[in-house]
């Protein structure tokens, strides 16, 4: 696509997976709606998560083969590399970086979230992995015996870490804690996975909060007292920051650093809605949260396209999310916050748990580990204990681990 419309019944600020299924949903319900879909990205829309699972481990390693085909599924109008500079909601028009302009009858705020970088720090050896053309470079960099130090010992350093040592390169995973994922997972899950790690030749740097990065032949990090790190590439895992400028420059409610919606998914200016990552949305069960991961971006667009075609569906779902760490997988519901109290139902061989997190002896996550099919009595023990039908002592028979 070369050129703007002047009016389209349905603009999407976004591109990726809510995008996608915003656009899916709109079409099911119009077949003669026009759609255009405004992506800064300069790629088509991807399945996200295999940037970081499935291309590495697969395969097929092509994100190519992750191509959603939204534009040729949904007959939107895609238009890349197109970044909206200004959404005007009373004029009902969006401005892009290039100057063009077009009006909307309903707008679709799914602008996501961008990785941290470390400031300062110019150099295409030091990357994070968001993107198709992250991934990409991040797999050039990824040669036989190149020294690769990922920085960030949360979900997605820990998942790059372990996907990085498919390829042959040599893994550091630093990280300022003292444990791996201490901020989710009990003592028994963490010692677990700091010997797997070990065992997959993952070099494992505790209490390494990073200070700088020396960009000469090599890179060298450092961190204060620490003994400093030597690198042939440096992978940021350090988090993302909600995209939410935009809705802010453009007058919308935020409150805790996300776009208030109601529960039909419309932010303070009723033909504007927001969904995935930057939604600040009432959870069924848990209530006003917003939540980063792709099972929310899928239902929160379908359910935002159904309403901005008119559905009037209210959004019920309280999203799961899932990682593979080597030969472990897990799917989890809810808050996983190892400050909460931590109750642990592990098989006989203890190879699989389920992790019940507590809060005033309420149920606010479980995390369901090598234990599959479960996602659905998950939401049920939480639902359950919410409304004080299950007490804290009732829970170990509730989930079958394994």
């Amino acid at each position: 696509m070369t050129n703007l419309e002047a009016r389209y019944d349905h603009v999407i600020i976004g591109g990726g997976v809510a995008a996608d299924s915003a656009a899916r949903a709109i079409r099911a319900a119009s077949a003669e709606a026009t759609i255009a879909i405004l992506s800064a990205d300069p790629h088509e829309p991807v399945y996200r998560p295999a940037l970081s699972k499935d291309l590495w481990t697969g395969d097929d390693p092509d994100p190519a083969s992750q191509d959603l085909h939204t534009a040729e599924e949904t007959g939107a109008s895609l238009f890349t590399s197109t970044l909206v500079t200004e959404l005007l909601p009373n004029s009902h028009s969006v401005i892009t970086a290039r100057g063009n302009h077009t009006r909307f009858g309903k707008a679709l705020l799914v602008t996501g979230s961008s990785a941290r970088h470390f400031p300062d720090v110019h150099d295409d050896r030091v990357v994070c992995l968001r993107t198709v053309g992250d991934y990409r470079h991040l797999r050039g960099l990824a040669q036989e015996g190149a020294r690769i130090v990922v920085v960030g010992g949360g979900y997605i350093g820990t998942e790059i870490a372990a996907s990085l040592t498919r390829t042959g390169a040599r893994v550091t995973l630093a990280h300022s804690g003292r444990h791996l994922l201490e901020h989710m997972f009990p003592a028994s899950l963490t010692a677990h996975l700091e010997q797997t790690f070990a065992e997959h030749g993952v070099t494992v740097v505790p209490g390494f909060r990073l200070m700088g990065i020396a960009t000469g032949q090599e890179l060298a990090l450092h961190a204060g007292a620490a003994e400093s790190l030597h690198a042939d590439a440096v992978v940021l895992g350090l988090g993302a920051e909600l995209n939410t400028t935009l809705a802010e420059h453009g007058g919308l409610d935020l409150e805790h650093g996300a776009v208030v919606v109601d529960p039909y998914l419309r932010t303070s200016s009723p033909d504007v809605f927001a969904a995935g990552d930057v939604a600040l949305f009432d959870d069924p069960l848990l209530g006003l949260r917003h939540v980063e991961h792709v099972d929310h971006a899928q239902a929160s667009g379908a359910a935002a396209g159904k309403n901005m075609a008119g559905a009037g569906e209210v959004y019920e779902h309280t999203p799961l999310f899932f990682s593979d760490l080597f030969d472990d997988g897990y799917e989890a519901v809810g808050r996983l916050d190892a400050s909460l109290e931590m109750r642990e139902v592990w098989n006989q061989d203890r190879t699989a748990t389920v992790v019940h997190y507590l809060e005033d002896g309420r149920v606010e996550g479980v995390l369901l580990w090598n234990t599959w099919d479960s996602v659905d009595r998950a939401r049920d023990v939480i639902a359950a204990s919410q409304n004080g039908d299950l007490a804290a002592e009732d829970l170990d028979g509730r989930i079958t681990p394994g």
